[in-house]
């Protein structure tokens, strides 16, 4: 019996039309539109439940904050349910009288602590009581979880926030009927903050920080980016130093709210069941009491290319750990399809090189995989490797063999069965995204700041389409260089013992 099979170019041909069909699809069903004082506003028709999700992507992440600072956005994620002069207090004016003692309190305190070893043991301990008992005696006029509670009654969900490098996200969804109320709770909390409990979520991220590096994995991955990036903030973490979290102030997350989080630095996308002109009338209503600010300018620095190889290795009670990347472009940068196109060939599923190579025939690894996109792509960034060596091999060995599986790439072209498995991944990736209202809005968001166009993310699909055997070997050979290469990795302690 003689099978036929399609032509692989004719597969790829009708999953472009497929795409370009819910493509168009969607397009019909969105709405734009950007308020006077520069926030923008996507809206998405979906009929399909009585339900809608809404999310505000502030253009702001750990890659805007400088030495003395870091970790300040992140407390932002923490800080950002704390509510209003009317949202989750009992009695502002009385609250507000407190606040400004635990703010003296703090001041007094650190003045003390900044004389060293000339400070007073007496004198701190009294401080740090009254520092102490200031804030509780300020969280009894607090309703702490009023602002989630407020969303719950209302049949809400999901309420949450999100910091990365380049972005903080807040979102949650409502039934279509209570958009109203997102737009006053949303609107009034960058209009009117209270930063009430600012030392105690910044004492949480300090814990969570202490977490982190109590992991090997996490504290592997921050010596490594300290190591990769010379210049760009893209080498400091999210969570932010011990020593800058400690010495965080409300006048800092002031300073830093009033510079990043104005409307011009705000985009909002709203998918559900809902009405785009009731919309536009809510967010003229709400959003447009905000005062205009400029947008904030971009990080100024500019990572120089990296000149030679860099290591860092660590011991730890840890089973071994490789981590190693290369320098590459931003979003924007035309050949940001074929890095994606070379994930996905690397690392995506059980026919990936990477797993194939390391995982089922050398066996040196127990998992194995490479992504770009570390750990931001606002600006450039990096393709990371990441592998957890077997036991019984060496990091070495991981090493060597994802070095072999780069070599291949630059010497070999990849077939056409490989690359037609890349281009049907991603379509069906991007299908996926278009199930969830919040997978979908996030996206949006995302390709809409950073790019400029939402839009951009099903283009994205047809570069990826696009992209031939001969552009993977131009842009390994580009990138998988000696000079450009980063290497971190962790050893069991015992063996540096012996």
């Amino acid at each position: 019996m003689r099978i036929h099979r399609t032509p692989l170019w004719l597969l790829a041909l009708t999953a472009a039309a497929l795409a370009q069909s819910e493509f168009r699809d969607l397009e019909s069903r969105v709405s734009e539109f950007t308020l006077a004082n520069g926030q923008r506003f996507i809206v998405v028709e979906r009929h399909n439940a009585p339900v809608a999700t809404f999310m505000t992507y502030a253009d702001v992440g750990a890659a805007q904050e400088v030495k003395g600072i870091t970790g300040l956005a992140h407390v932002f994620e923490h800080m950002a349910f704390r509510g209003t002069t009317t949202i989750g207090t009992k009695d502002w004016a009385k609250e507000k009288v407190l606040l400004d003692k635990v703010e003296k309190a703090y001041y007094a305190l650190r003045d003390e602590k900044r004389k060293g070893a000339k400070a007073d043991a007496a004198r701190l301990k009294e401080l740090e009581q009254a520092f102490k008992d200031v804030q509780e005696e300020a969280g009894k006029l607090t309703y702490k979880e009023e602002f989630g509670e407020i969303i719950e009654r209302a049949g809400g969900r999901d309420l949450n926030a999100g910091t990365g490098t380049d972005m903080t996200v807040y979102f949650f969804s409502l039934p279509s009927n209570q958009a109203e109320l997102w737009f006053f709770l949303e609107s009034e909390r960058f209009r009117d903050p209270v930063f009430r409990d600012f030392y105690k979520e910044r004492d949480v991220v300090m814990e969570e920080r202490r977490l982190g590096e109590s992991q090997p994995i996490g504290r592997l991955v921050e010596e490594f980016q300290g190591v990769a990036y010379k210049s760009h903030p893209y080498g400091e973490g999210v969570i932010g130093h011990m020593s800058d979290l400690q010495n965080l102030t409300t006048a800092d997350g002031q300073a830093f709210f009033k510079k990043y989080y104005v409307p011009s630095n705000l985009t909002t996308v709203v998918v559900g069941d809902v009405n785009p002109q009731r919309i536009r009338e809510l967010a003229e209503i709400y959003f447009g009491r905000l005062p205009s600010v400029p947008k904030p300018e971009p990080v100024r620095t500019v990572e120089p290319p990296q000149q030679g190889e860099k290591r860092v290795a660590m011991r730890l009670q840890s089973q071994r750990i490789l981590l190693m990347g290369y320098h590459k472009p931003d979003i924007n940068h035309p050949d940001n399809a074929v890095y994606t196109a070379l994930g996905s060939l690397l690392s995506e599923g059980r026919s990936s090189r990477l797993y194939r190579a390391l995982v089922r025939d050398k066996k040196v690894a127990t998992q194995a995989g490479g992504f770009p996109g570390f750990p931001g792509v606002k600006y450039p960034g990096m393709f990371v490797f990441l592998g957890f060596t077997a036991p019984g091999h060496t990091n070495q060995e991981v090493e060597q063999a994802i070095e072999a599986e780069l070599e291949r790439l630059k010497n070999e072209p990849v077939t056409a069965e490989e690359l037609d498995g890349v281009k049907r991944r991603a379509r069906a990736s991007l299908l996926r995204q278009l199930d969830s209202n919040f997978s979908l809005g996030i996206q949006m968001a995302r390709y809409q700041v950073l790019t400029g166009d939402w839009r951009n993310l099903f283009r994205e699909l047809e570069k990826i389409n696009a992209v031939t055997p001969q552009d993977i070997q131009r842009v390994a050979k580009a990138t998988f260089t000696w000079e450009n290469k980063t290497v971190g990795t962790i050893d069991p302690v015992e063996r540096a013992a012996k």
